[in-house]
């Protein structure tokens, strides 16, 4: 019966064709006896239903018309094991009325993408002329060739595909894993908040360890009641605009070493990139449970938007962060942000932000021992001095809302490229305070009429090894040396790099060591 029905089907195709190709005699056939005239208009219409279907859909013009798309990024997230060649499809769909033209799908890297595309059979970097009926579709083959072997790869190979259309351009992003690491990838969302991945649920402690790289696209989230540890000597890279998330009750605790820090940066770790700031988002900690306490020790944070943000965020937090010898630095905006918040912090380098390097608002218990404030952003106009702090919050009905604020800063530096590296901003109405002693500052204050300023040197170039370099140890001529309380270097006997500082400390996060180069005068 199918065999019959294939046979009828082809001989009215082939019929039809005739028809096209014999437009002359199939007319003067029509035009025979009277007799015929009711087969003729049979003809006649059948004639014209075959010469309107031997014609192309008119091609749409119009630059109105855009093309969709079955994914507006196409994600290869298998982790290769050895060198990958994987394939992925991408639908493209014509939904206006008319027929239309794709005159170029590209790779913007071109040849030298790790992609390459197929296209209706044609492969390569670039095809032309692509086209497709009105409420019709196309499926574009992508490929990836990755060596996830050759650490010379940055951890994620990024392209886009370009779709121009009647003069418009269109773009899929084409996203690869470039080494071997452990990736997350967010696949959940929430209106208001970034997509996430969730890494520690509820009632979960995971632990992430040295083993191999992690690399996070999009927010590593823990969840309330988790708790997520980071072993010593752990890399974690974050792609752009992804980031690290406690949620309330939620705990962080890293745990680096002298030796093996933990170490939180981007995910370009070519040459051009080490140093450039804004690659990612931020550490991000909300509220938590009176004992539940986030911890970080040993940690080295760079190249973000934000380094380290804290705040409570549901309600008034019960648990503190703790920073322990921990560098935070070359973030385009903050470098610690915390709202009402409790931190307590040793041997702590915030550094090179292009904003303050510390904003601590709305209230909260602030206190820092033999830390370092360094602020000599050069990448673009600073306009905030290295650290603010704030007392106070506006809300939704426009009204000032006082909060209880206390700072105490001792054996610390608060230096940078600003006139003014110092910014208070109080109202009347909390019991509010803060302390610097013996600490360097940069300030325009006159200490006479601040006695918040208790045994300080001000405006004294602190002479730090290579502040380009973000070295910001004293070298050999610095006020620094031996200008610490040794009362406050009890609590803190040894300086960031492990050295003892006990008999006579120096001010800051570093002890000056003999063996660092002279600043040359």
């Amino acid at each position: 019966m199918y065999e019959n029905t294939i046979i009828r089907l082809q001989s009215r195709m082939s019929f039809v064709d005739y028809l096209c190709r014999n437009m002359t005699e199939t007319t003067k056939f029509l035009n025979l006896r009277s007799e015929y005239f009711a087969a003729g208009l049979l003809l006649i219409t059948l004639l014209l239903i075959v010469t309107t279907s031997c014609r192309k859909d008119e091609i749409g013009s119009s630059p109105l018309y855009q093309l969709s798309f079955s994914a507006d990024t196409v994600i290869f997230d298998t982790v290769f094991t050895s060198i990958g060649s994987v394939t992925k499809q991408l639908m493209v769909y014509n939904k206006n009325s008319e027929r239309i033209r794709i005159s170029s799908v590209s790779l913007q890297s071109g040849a030298q993408s790790a992609f390459r595309i197929n296209v209706d059979g044609a492969a390569g970097n670039t095809v032309n002329d692509l086209e497709i009926a009105a409420n019709d579709s196309a499926y574009i083959f992508v490929r990836v060739t990755v060596d996830p072997s050759d650490e010379n790869n940055p951890f994620v190979v990024e392209d886009e595909l370009r779709f121009m259309t009647n003069g418009n351009e269109q773009r899929i992003k084409l996203v690869a894993w470039g080494q071997n690491a452990v990736y997350i990838l967010a696949d959940q969302q929430i209106e208001g908040f970034p997509p996430f991945s969730i890494v520690a649920d509820s009632l979960q402690t995971t632990v992430w360890t040295s083993n191999r790289p992690y690399v996070v696209y999009g927010y590593a989230l823990i969840n309330s009641y988790g708790t997520l540890i980071i072993e010593e000597g752990t890399q974690v890279h974050f792609h752009d605009k992804s980031g690290l998330w406690a949620f309330a009750d939620g705990v962080l605790k890293v745990k680096g070493t002298l030796e093996n820090p933990v170490v939180f940066q981007g995910d370009r770790l070519d040459q051009p990139y080490r140093n450039v700031p804004g690659q990612w988002d931020r550490i991000w900690l909300m509220e938590g449970r009176a004992g539940y306490d986030h911890e970080i020790d040993y940690a080295i944070i760079r190249n973000g938007y934000i380094g380290l943000q804290a705040e409570s965020f549901l309600r008034p937090t019960s648990n503190k962060l703790i920073i322990n010898n921990t560098i935070i630095e070359n973030h385009t905006g903050l470098g610690l942000f915390a709202r009402l918040f409790t931190i307590e912090a040793d041997n702590l380098v915030l550094a090179n932000c292009g904003n303050y390097t510390a904003a601590l608002t709305m209230g909260g218990s602030y206190t820092f021992r033999h830390a370092t404030f360094a602020n000599n952003w050069s990448f673009s106009p600073r306009n905030n001095p290295s650290l603010f702090l704030n007392n106070y919050f506006t809300d939704a009905e426009e009204n000032i809302v006082t909060v209880n604020f206390q700072f105490y800063a001792g054996n610390s530096v608060i230096y940078g490229s600003a006139v003014e590296e110092i910014q208070t901003d109080f109202k009347a109405g909390a019991d509010s305070a803060y302390v610097f002693e013996h600490c360097l500052v940069k300030t325009g204050r006159n200490f006479t009429d601040w006695p918040a300023f208790v045994n300080c040197l001000k405006n004294d170039d602190p002479l730090f090894v290579d502040y380009s370099n973000f070295d910001f140890r004293p070298d050999s001529l610095s006020p620094l040396i031996d200008k610490g309380n040794i009362s406050i270097s009890a609590e803190v006997p040894h300086d960031l790099n492990g050295t003892d500082r006990s008999q006579s400390p120096d001010i800051g996060a570093y002890e000056f060591v003999p063996t660092v180069k002279p600043h040359a005068k």
